[in-house]
């Protein structure tokens, strides 16, 4: 489990350091020099911060700007522990005093290094993977300006273990993880900045967008992985026979992923569902496609709730889109009228009563009445009409017109029935 590594030897070394760095009058100034600029720094810092954020926030900077002006905020302090370093250390090394100054100026080195780190991956946006990249940098950094790297290195790579001719250690394991998700992150931004840029294509419809941008952000995905995983020296062809038995049990678990998948991507190919279709599905649920991920698609209804329904019932399950192929669509409303109405005038008055009842019905075709039943209690019509913005709504749309009919039926006296019951008791007569 442990090459090539003394426990007693590498102890030996670290204590002999600690010796010659720590154990000395040098290092004592040092000490003092470094508490002395860190209570300032820290001093300084509680002064500034509040008065630096409260000008930020006065500032009518973006949103980008004034989130990147708060994460360098937080660097004034080590700015100012370093300012006071350089001049004391400066003051140490000077004729007077005459003092090595060496840990003073790795600390100082680690200073800059994680001043310029934090500089340097502000266009993270995502707060936790920007303070991870900037600790792993700065580990190394500092381990590299103290003269440790290449000792923790050999020591990593001493605890491992080995099958048949294939050697597994704990610094490929380090380099494995960092480089995938370095790597996937890198896929991640690329994919998105990618997608984008897509959407600005005017060229491209909604659906080849969205299948262009999943397709890119799959493939580049799949490489990141394959690129880490070789990256850090690990040969896949070792990991065939296992691979395949975790691989085959991965693929039953996400059986239902992958085939959600693939089924969104055959809706974009076909582009028989698309981003801004207004669907109805047999559920019940009515809205339209928001958006169309990886493995579901998200239905907006008019209440404003999101639904995410897996691609994969979309493929297998009956979907009424009415925005495919022609929008216009017709709607119906019935109604029933007393049978002192004249069928006639009833007909006449509904088609106008639709035509003005909303400025979405549409005039070409016109509404259509047509008597549909002589009923029990009324006579029945059908009362047909074409709109072309369903995603607008179509129950409101039913409303305006129910109500415009209800306008006009009391302005010519046409009257809904209701049914009538009569009911008769009769006294039975005793015998």
């Amino acid at each position: 489990m442990l090459e090539n590594i003394n426990i007693e030897e590498y102890w030996n070394t670290v204590a002999d350091w600690c010796a010659s760095h720590f154990w000395n009058t040098d290092t004592l100034y040092q000490g003092i020099l470094l508490l002395i600029a860190f209570v300032l720094a820290s001093i300084s810092y509680s002064m500034l911060r509040s008065k630096a954020a409260k000008l930020i926030e006065k500032t009518k900077m973006p949103y980008a700007a004034r989130r990147i002006s708060n994460n360098l905020l937080r660097l004034l302090l080590p700015v100012i522990a370093l300012i006071i370093l350089m001049i004391g250390n400066q003051l140490l090394k000077s004729g007077i005093i005459g003092v090595n100054t060496a840990l003073t100026e790795g600390i100082m080195k680690v200073l800059l290094a994680w001043i310029a780190i934090r500089l340097a991956v502000q266009f993270i946006a995502n707060s936790a993977i920007r303070n991870f990249f900037a600790l792993v940098i700065w580990s190394i950094a500092a381990l590299s300006i103290f003269g440790f790297l290449n000792q923790t290195m050999t020591t990593l790579d001493s605890i491992s273990f080995s099958i048949g001719d294939f050697r597994l250690s704990a610094l490929i394991v380090i380099k494995s993880i960092l480089s995938i998700f370095t790597l996937l992150y890198l896929a991640i931004f690329a994919s998105s900045f990618a997608e984008r840029r897509i959407f600005r294509i005017k060229s491209l419809t909604r659906s080849s967008q969205v299948l262009l941008a999943k397709v890119i952000r799959v493939v580049l995905i799949v490489f990141a992985l394959l690129v880490g995983v070789t990256s850090a020296g690990i040969d896949l062809s070792l990991f065939a026979v296992f691979g395949g038995a975790i691989g085959l049990g991965i693929g039953f678990g996400l059986q239902k992923g992958i085939s959600n998948l693939f089924s969104g991507m055959l809706l974009l190919m076909d582009q028989s569902i698309k981003p801004g279709d207004v669907l109805e599905l047999e559920s019940g649920t009515f809205g339209w496609v928001n958006q169309m991920a990886a493995r579901y698609t998200e239905i907006v209804t008019r209440d404003n709730k999101s639904f995410l329904i897996p691609n994969e019932e979309l493929i297998t399950q009956r979907v009424v889109n009415w925005s495919h192929g022609n929008s216009l669509i017709r709607l119906q409303v019935n109604f029933g009228t007393h049978y002192n109405s004249d069928p006639h005038k009833v007909i006449e008055i509904a088609e106008a009563a639709a035509a003005a009842a909303h400025e979405r019905i549409h005039k070409d075709p016109p509404p259509v009445c047509h008597l549909t039943e002589f009923g029990d209690s009324s006579i029945n019509f059908s009362l047909r009409f074409w709109i072309k913005d369903a995603e607008s709504g179509v129950t409101n749309i039913k409303g305006a017109v129910m109500l415009a009919l209800w306008d006009a039926f009391k302005e010519n006296a046409i009257e809904i029935p209701y049914p009538h019951r009569e009911i008769y008791v009769h006294e039975v007569k005793e015998a």
